[in-house]
């Protein structure tokens, strides 16, 4: 049975991602943090690492974009997992004023917490804040987590479905040691930063354009060494071992810095 490491406590939406995907016959094991998440496969305690990388309300997830630029893994599947949030906590909506949550998941509730007047409080994952709400034992208290969390720690439901839209997907992805096998429904992830030169970026996109290859997501993220300067983190249907994708990141190449390739994989659709 594969392992998979997940960050957050028992009953997170990065466990129920990986439960997805590999179809129920998985091993999950919990980590505090997304670095321990990927350095846990790095070292083969696990076989697998889920990683959130953006949700369809709240956009990126700027930690994990970060951390794939110095993973040994490579990515070898992704998952679109629809979210449902539950208000949780131990008496009725009217009395509770405070609400704990991972600061993805209170922004994906904005408006509910704002309607109802709910001073939100930031924690590390949602699921763990069920944790904290059992620690606290206070009934004006609250928290945002999925159905599978309260019933996990035995916490009531107040209300199910607060998200502000009910079109909400966090995208995940699987990454492992290994390389997978090309298919006929790749898609490629990779990432680059260019030289400071006016028209770069536009000469690297115009080769997606002149090769016909589908750029389905393009995401920046500041180099962290250098002010005001980014790494460029891009999806694009293929694969990487297609001849002509082999010829376009070989141009590529020559008006970058550095470009890594993050791997392929099969591409994944809504659920």
């Amino acid at each position: 049975m594969p392992r998979a490491a997940f960050q957050g406590e028992k009953g997170a939406y990065s466990e129920a991602a990986a439960i997805h995907f590999f179809k129920d016959v998985v091993q999950t094991i919990p980590y505090p943090t997304f670095y321990e998440v990927l350095e846990s496969t790095e070292q083969d305690k696990s076989d697998y690492a889920i990683l959130p990388i953006e949700n369809s309300l709240e956009g990126s997830v700027g930690e994990s974009y970060d951390l794939l630029l110095t993973t040994k893994l490579n990515a070898v599947g992704e998952i679109y997992y629809r979210v449902k949030h539950c208000l949780i906590g131990f008496d009725d909506l009217e009395k509770i004023d405070t609400v704990y949550s991972h600061p993805q998941a209170l922004g994906q509730c904005r408006k509910f917490i704002q309607e109802h007047k709910l001073k939100p409080i930031p924690t590390y994952d949602t699921a763990g804040s069920v944790k904290i709400l059992l620690e606290l034992k206070k009934d004006n208290l609250s928290c945002i987590a999925s159905k599978n969390a309260a019933e996990i720690y035995k916490v009531p439901v107040i209300k199910e479905g607060i998200e502000d839209n009910v079109n909400n997907y966090t995208r995940f992805l699987v990454l492992a040691n290994k390389k997978l096998e090309k298919t006929t429904g790749d898609k490629t992830s990779i990432i680059f930063s260019i030289k400071h030169v006016p028209g770069t970026l536009y000469s690297i996109l115009e080769k997606f354009n002149a090769n016909k290859i589908n750029l389905t997501k393009i995401e920046s993220r500041p180099t962290k060494s250098t002010p005001w300067e980014y790494n460029f983190y891009v999806d694009f249907d293929g694969n990487q071992d297609d001849p002509h994708i082999q010829d376009m990141l070989e141009k590529i190449k020559q008006n970058t810095l550095f470009l890594k390739v993050l791997g392929s994989y099969p591409r994944a659709e809504l659920s």
